[in-house]
């Protein structure tokens, strides 16, 4: 039996690494200069900032419809037995929403997965997924897996401006001032399925020893681990400085990945983060 896997664009993975592993992700959407632009293929993180830099508006975003879904899986199913749909949360997209509907016309050979997870948290799940069909595993037994990743995974990130998350009411007019005049940089975290606070600490510096810290920690309580690292335009050499904390750290490195352009509509520029998955 072969499985198809598709998921999204907010699981930030690479055309390459989606044809890689035979992937078929499912574009969002930005609105942004008047216009719908698919994320990853009409629209890039950089064209995104540049825009906003010249002063235009302060861009949404926008789930796929199940027509598009639709007509994934009947592609899809052209060559597979069964589709495994690998989403969002739907905490914070109607994303999975749109799958299921879209579901709903194949007879049970589409199984659609909210992940409660976003960016790389979707994304390393979608790789597990990929290859645990390619091992020849069913539907039941990659959800069976995945739902135990689930339950250990985490991802910790950090933002370079608070204005993002204040413009996407994360947070307060006030508290974005505030922690601007102070330096303050938030931690945030993902728990079921929704953007939380998980801390919050002074300074750039803190901030990348917080995330070291913490992927310290996991690593080492967990025997081990599949850790990811992310971030947005302007982040890249905090993602370095995160690395070279980890100096010495066993665990499976699974590469340094762009956060698209949907989700730094709600992250900014500078955004840099982990993504830790057990083994």
């Amino acid at each position: 039996m072969t499985i198809a896997i598709v998921t999204d664009s907010t699981s930030d993975l690479s055309p390459e690494l989606c044809a890689q592993h035979g992937i078929v992700s499912v574009p969002l959407y930005v609105l942004f200069d008047g216009r719908m632009h698919k994320d990853g293929i009409e629209i890039t993180p950089p064209e995104l900032f540049a825009g906003l830099r010249a002063g235009k508006k302060t861009p949404s975003t926008s789930q796929p419809s199940p027509a598009e879904f639709a007509e994934v899986y009947t592609k899809a199913l052209e060559s597979a037995d069964q589709v495994l749909s690998v989403h969002i949360s739907g905490q914070l997209s109607g994303t999975v929403g749109s799958a299921r509907l879209a579901a709903q016309d194949f007879g049970g050979r589409v199984t659609v997965l909210d992940t409660g997870s976003v960016s790389m948290g979707l994304g390393m799940r979608v790789l597990r997924a990929a290859e645990l069909a390619r091992a020849g595993k069913t539907v039941p037994e990659i959800l069976a897996e995945l739902e135990r990743v689930g339950r250990e995974a985490d991802i910790r990130f950090t933002v370079d401006t608070l204005d993002f998350l204040r413009i996407n009411g994360r947070i307060g007019g006030a508290a974005a001032l505030l922690g601007g005049l102070l330096n303050i940089k938030p931690i945030l975290v993902i728990r079921k399925g929704r953007v939380e606070t998980g801390g919050r600490v002074r300074g750039h510096k803190k901030a990348v020893q917080d995330l070291v810290d913490h992927t310290r920690k996991y690593v080492e309580a967990h025997g081990g681990a599949r850790v990811a690292f992310l971030c947005t335009v302007g982040g890249e050499d905090y993602v370095q400085e995160v690395r070279a904390g980890l100096s010495g750290l066993d665990f499976t490195d699974m590469g340094d990945h762009g956060i698209g352009a949907v989700v730094a509509t709600h992250a900014g520029p500078g955004t840099m983060g982990v993504t830790l998955e057990p083994l």
